[in-house]
């Protein structure tokens, strides 16, 4: 299906899995095993460079390997076949090293692995792009009165920059965990049959450093054939990534709703139109966000769940990775792209916000007015005190001010100017101004140690 794929994808992640960049994958890795074999004298120089010159997918018969991969158990054991056939046209004895001391997992967890690292090429500095997004917009709206809601309902006021410090926050802890985790999972899988390299003897270490060295990826300790949390990790880290997306986009839709208006997706022609209703602006973005946020999670688990494999070598759980990481992959990156794309063109209604302050026609400050009277009566008895003012101002619709203005105990314990000042938002924000300083900050040092977009390898 291609219909959908614009609407929750992103092309420059969608291609990285297409079935010539699977299959080139598994080429670059058996390429690079004869180069690394040939350095290590295992197999002739001239062996190598004839394999390598085949390793070229567009000299191979896809829908053939699709259907006899469906015999085979896997795509590799056809590959090597066609592979081996092409070598032998060029130099029968140069076939005989073809996949040398290998097995069909290495090939295709190394070929994933070059194509995990292209995906996450992309991912990482399109998740810079956002964070350094929302850094621009919380220094814009620092000091932006804005009514934070609990329970969906109003509860007391914040800024708008406070709001969006917190997603920053999130999206940079978020921007740590993948590089933690690509750190672990782009590594080269070699291990032979059952992880011991017997094939290759004593030079299994000796190659598998040179392999490492062709394919820029790091060598762990030992194959890791079905020990499954470096694939697993990086689904689960992708799952948070779309969870945050999901609350961010959650947010937007809440804050863009008619009622409330104070946060808009971008406008463009034909962008959220009804096709019925012509007064209508929807929020697409939001809508393909929360669709990732929802999809996601049953993926990542069946990640976690096939990482309980059979010994050496899994029966099953293995293969069930092979369709499911990449759309994770997919999905949040589509996800991922579609929400920079609406943050850093947000449109923002202040006047619209400070009119919702309003909506309560006071009640929004009554924790404001309680703590302050806690200072002279208790908190207790200023919080019975203030509750008992604001079923009042509800039910006699008047301001809560003017309510708690006639109150002459109250008015001896606040004046009025005191009280006055507790009805102004800017007066109860706490260590708001504080709070956002440390996300900027730390943001700021993040930013500095950012991989450059493009950068692969170790």
């Amino acid at each position: 299906m291609t219909l959908l794929g614009p609407l929750f994808g992103w092309e420059a992640v969608d291609g990285v899995f297409s079935d010539g960049r699977r299959v080139q994958g598994m080429l670059d890795f058996e390429a690079a095993l004869a180069r690394a074999e040939a350095r290590a004298g295992v197999i002739p120089a001239a062996a190598a460079a004839v394999i390598t010159a085949r390793c070229r997918a567009g000299l191979f018969d896809i829908e053939s390997l699709a259907r006899d991969a469906a015999l085979a158990g896997n795509p590799a054991i056809p590959l090597v076949r066609q592979l081996t056939r092409l070598v032998a046209e060029e130099d029968a004895e140069a076939a005989r090293f073809v996949h040398w001391g290998a097995t069909s997992q290495d090939a295709i967890d190394t070929g994933f692995v070059l194509e995990l690292r292209e995906a996450l090429d992309r991912i990482e500095p399109e998740l810079a792009r956002l964070a350094d997004a929302t850094a621009e917009l919380t220094r814009r709206y620092r000091t932006a009165p804005l009514a934070a809601h609990t329970w969906m309902q109003q509860a007391l006021p914040m800024t708008l920059g406070l709001k969006f410090a917190g997603w920053l926050d999130a999206i940079d802890r978020h921007r740590e965990r993948l590089a933690a985790a690509r750190s672990r999972a782009l590594v080269v899988q070699l291990g032979g049959a059952v992880g011991t390299l017997a094939s290759l003897g004593e030079r299994g270490m000796e190659v598998a450093e040179a392999l490492g060295e062709e394919l820029r990826l790091e060598v762990p300790a030992m194959p890791w054939h079905s020990h499954r949390d470096r694939v697993a990790e990086i689904a689960t880290v992708l799952g948070l990534v779309t969870g945050t997306l999901g609350k961010i986009a959650r947010d937007i839709s809440i804050h863009m709703q008619t009622e409330v208006a104070e946060i808009f997706e971008p406008a463009a022609e034909g962008r959220g139109s009804s096709s019925t209703m012509p007064h209508k602006r929807n929020p697409v973005a939001a809508a393909v966000v929360l669709a990732a946020a929802l999809r996601v999670p049953p993926l990542v688990g069946a990640m976690l769940t096939a990482m309980v494999q059979e010994q050496e070598r899994g029966l099953g759980g293995w293969q069930a990775e092979w369709e499911v990481l990449p759309e994770i992959l997919r999905l949040s990156a589509g996800a991922l792209h579609h929400l920079t794309e609406s943050v850093a063109h947000l449109e923002i209604d202040t006047g619209r916000m400070r009119e919702n302050l309003d909506l309560t026609h006071g009640l929004i400050f009554a924790e404001a007015v309680q703590m302050a009277l806690g200072r002279k009566l208790g908190r207790l008895a200023a919080h019975d005190r203030v509750a008992a003012a604001c079923q009042r101002a509800k039910a006699e619709k008047r301001p809560l001010h003017d309510v708690l203005a006639e109150d002459s105990e109250l008015a001896a314990v606040l004046p009025g100017g005191e009280l006055d000042r507790l009805f102004d938002p800017a007066q109860y924000l706490g260590v708001t101004e504080s709070l956002i300083d440390r996300v900027l900050e730390a943001h700021s040092r993040f930013g500095a140690a950012a991989r450059p977009e493009g950068e692969a390898g170790r």
